[in-house]
């Protein structure tokens, strides 16, 4: 395992998980839940804008290694399985929801990795339609999160609109994939 300041901020991402869950679980004399709302919001996005830069670093300074691509997308779905599971808790999203977009990621996940073993990783590369998906999940999650309006906007609202949004990409989403592997799978059953 390369140590590399992209690999760095991963492990960080990953690190900042038990602090983000932990929030949740102080009692409210300690820190009220306003506050407990807005530390969770900067840690997530703080988490995303990580994620975008030690891409970008690794790219940028040719630090790019087979255990970074791998470690990358774990973090990032270990952290959206957790917020997603928090606000399931919270009463802030529904559980069919956080079912269909953790299922999801799982599946996709699993088909990635058979679909490499096979060589035929290019077949489900990340598409545009994946990639709405994220950005509409990135933006809902800390919305429902901070769990109050915003200079008159009501942020809950809009994350609750915006994640029924991500989890109808999320289906659209794995369809893409699915029919993208399908005649890889089709061969391989005969």
């Amino acid at each position: 395992m390369p140590l590399n300041i992209p690999n760095a901020l991963t492990w960080a991402r990953i690190a900042m998980i038990p602090v983000f869950v932990g929030l949740f679980y102080l009692p409210e004399s300690w820190m009220p839940i306003a506050t407990q709302n807005l530390v969770a919001t900067v840690i997530f996005v703080a988490a995303a804008v990580t994620d975008w830069f030690d891409g970008y670093l690794a790219r940028a300074l040719g630090q790019t290694s087979a255990f970074g691509a791998f470690l990358d997308p774990v973090a990032d779905k270990l952290m959206v399985a957790a917020a997603l599971i928090l606000l399931v808790q919270l009463g802030r999203v529904d559980a069919l929801i956080a079912v269909v977009i953790i299922g999801r990621e799982i599946t996709i996940s699993a088909l990635r990795e058979w679909m490499a073993r096979v060589g035929q990783s290019a077949s489900v590369a990340v598409a545009y339609v994946g990639k709405l998906k994220t950005t509409a999940q990135m933006v809902a999650i800390p919305m429902l999160l901070f769990d109050a309006s915003l200079y008159g906007l009501d942020l809950r609202l809009a994350g609750e609109v915006l994640i029924y949004v991500a989890a109808a990409l999320t289906l659209w989403s794995m369809g893409y994939y699915l029919r993208r592997a399908m005649p890889l799978l089709r061969e391989t059953e005969e």
